[in-house]
């Protein structure tokens, strides 16, 4: 990675960075770097997460702030649009409930792919001297309405209640979301995927093209700002019944799907099953307790759009057309694996709300429950997909799923009968 530092000039627009210093290496000043204790108990044990660039001497993380945004960042510096050395202004934007601590937090194992104390870090890490040391947080939480139309459907059939505090008469949701960045411990990380730590950081040095060389010179900076995208949780109901084991939680956690969260695509179910889960959540928190919805950018099973695009040709021009026997085999063939989520990461941010039991977990995924459970969160029970809300060219995907181990109710198919589920062609 590079520091650029800038020079100044006489120009309406900010001065442009000129001077390059190389922090793959220690460099002097380097002993003001704040060491970061991860896993400590109170924030001033533990130090804070300092990932900007406007003094790198500062800097005790691999990487910057806001994932893939840095780089947009970085147009609006090169562009002359955004001076380098700005400040961000923090006043009125910290959370407006509060979410924690909870013993999860300090526990070095529990969480290691986010800060716990990140949505707070404006405000309780004053100690250090705001002119020397720049503290972003890496959470941000707030109030929103959202409004979807099937939540007016549910209510007209019966299936939800209005009830003028949580849900509107005008279908207006109250939820309180919470935006994450990724804060990647690196010992815990290797130590929750079962690898090494020094392999884990040759191999994302070699496979990000060698943009972050401090994962291999400096082994002493310990956590990673990834440029990938974060996620956002979405708690309906009382945020503070989300810990309590004795109120009943609904959760769903949901991996990105563009095509039909946000466009109603047929091919797959995610958005329908998404709506779902909403609206078991909504139930729970009418009967006193709280619903979390989890969304991860994890678009194509962390695939990429393009791959998922790539594979949707790939099953629909395949000789038999488009097969449930043949579902996941479409994905290996175009992608080299069926799937890049490593879901065992994705418990921390259950962690980080203080869940220690799921009454209601909206999800028919092996692979998240099995993370969820292994984790050391109870869950009582699963909720499959309604059959009515399958889509008509999504049976192919679900049929598949079932088959490979994901949670149903119904029988599954042997794998003559899956043949038989076919797609439209286009």
């Amino acid at each position: 990675m590079t520091d650029m530092t800038s020079s100044t000039t006489p120009s309406s627009k900010p001065a442009k960075p000129k001077h390059i210093i190389l922090t793959s290496h220690h460099h002097r000043g380097s002993g003001k770097v704040i060491p970061i204790n991860w896993g400590a108990a109170e924030p001033g044990d533990r130090g804070p997460i300092i990932g900007s660039i406007r003094n790198p001497q500062h800097r005790n993380v691999i990487g910057t702030h806001a994932g893939s945004y840095g780089v947009y960042r970085a147009l609006a510096v090169a562009s002359g649009d955004l001076d380098p050395t700005h400040k961000a202004d923090l006043t009125n934007t910290s959370p407006p409930v509060q979410i924690g601590p909870y013993p999860s937090w300090s526990d070095p194992d529990k969480i290691v792919s986010l800060d716990p104390f990140g949505a707070a870090a404006g405000d309780i890490f004053t100690d250090y001297a705001p002119e020397e040391h720049d503290i972003l947080p890496t959470i941000a939480i707030t109030k929103a309405h959202i409004n979807l139309p099937e939540l007016k459907d549910a209510v007209s059939q019966g299936r939800l209640k209005v009830d003028g505090k949580l849900l509107k008469s005008d279908g207006n949701l109250l939820v309180t979301k919470a935006a994450i960045d990724p804060v990647w411990y690196l010992p815990g990380i290797a130590k929750r995927l079962q690898i090494d730590e020094s392999d884990l950081r040759r191999v994302l040095f070699q496979q990000t093209g060698g943009m972050f060389p401090e994962l291999v010179t400096r082994p002493d900076l310990h956590v990673f700002l990834p440029p990938i995208g974060g996620s956002t949780i979405y708690i309906i109901g009382d945020e503070k019944a989300i810990a309590d084991p004795s109120k009943p939680l609904a959760v769903r956690v949901h991996d990105e799907c563009n095509g039909s969260d946000v466009f109603g695509s047929d091919i797959c179910t995610c958005r329908p099953y998404l709506v779902h889960g909403i609206e078991v959540c909504i139930q729970t928190a009418q009967e006193g307790g709280a619903g979390v919805i989890v969304y991860c950018r994890k678009e194509g099973r962390a695939l990429g759009e393009v791959t998922k695009f790539l594979v949707y040709n790939a099953r629909k021009r395949q000789e038999g057309g488009d097969r449930a026997d043949a579902y996941f085999a479409r994905t290996e063939c175009v992608a080299g694996v069926q799937d890049m989520r490593f879901q065992q990461l994705m418990p921390d941010m259950l962690h980080w709300l203080g869940i220690t039991r799921i009454d209601r977990l909206v999800s028919m995924s092996n692979m998240k429950y099995n993370a969820i459970v292994h984790a050391g969160i109870e869950v009582v029970q699963r909720i499959a997909i309604p059959p009515e809300l399958i889509p008509a060219d999504a049976q192919v995907e679900i049929e598949a799923k079932k088959a490979s181990g994901y949670y149903s109710e119904d029988e599954v198919l042997a794998v003559e009968q899956l043949a038989q589920i076919k797609g439209r062609s286009y």
